[in-house]
């Protein structure tokens, strides 16, 4: 290469890296330095790579989603299991996420979720996080309604309420997460948040 040597680096574990730095300090908290000496690749690199510090962040976040986030879902749909049962899986998974990491980090679009409500993020990465954090409530939305035309929840029952409880304890599991609770802690929470619904819902 005319005029010095082209730098090499796998782009897939650069964005790995990212994704941690922005999980664990947020967007406004990660700074280029940060991502940089993370990722192992210079400033010019970084923007000929993956665009500006927004453009790594969609990036990050839509990584997030795929590698972690999404296969929590598989569990809601397990063959031969009750709601309960399947609920207390797809919950369990995403607490074995939140505290797989001894930074406590969270969950990644709880805490953007947190920088989106205090006005924090550029447009681009408001959007990418407002998007992902609406599809996850309608995501749970549609899930509730089948199960209720199936007979596994009570004709009463609210599905948009029940939706935003289960949101709720979420976001509410990140934040205990992140100020450094045990998982065995956090499981025994979720035990009894699902033993409340089985009383007020009669759930199948």
């Amino acid at each position: 290469m005319v005029g010095g040597r082209q730098l090499q680096f796998d782009k897939q574990k650069a964005l790995v890296q990212a994704m941690h730095v922005f999980w664990t300090k947020g967007f406004l908290g990660a700074s280029l330095s940060d991502l940089t000496s993370a990722m192992g690749i210079s400033k010019p690199s970084l923007y000929a790579s993956f665009g500006n510090k927004e453009d790594l962040f969609v990036s990050a976040t839509n990584h997030y989603i795929e590698a972690y986030a999404s296969k929590s879902t598989v569990f809601l749909h397990q063959e031969n299991k009750s709601l309960t049962e399947r609920i207390q899986a797809y919950l369990f998974s995403l607490i074995e996420l939140l505290c797989e990491s001894t930074a406590s980090r969270g969950c990644f679009i709880a805490v953007a979720a947190n920088e989106l409500i205090a006005n924090s993020l550029p447009e681009k990465a408001a959007e990418r996080i407002q998007y992902v954090s609406q599809y996850t409530e309608h995501y749970l939305r549609d899930f509730f309604t089948a199960e209720k035309q199936q007979g596994n929840l009570t004709a009463e029952v609210d599905i948009n309420e029940l939706s935003l409880l289960f949101l709720t304890h979420m976001h509410g599991s990140s934040a205990m997460a992140r100020s450094g609770k045990s998982t065995q802690q956090m499981k025994a929470v979720s035990r009894l948040f699902i033993k409340n619904l089985n009383l007020s819902l009669n759930i199948n």
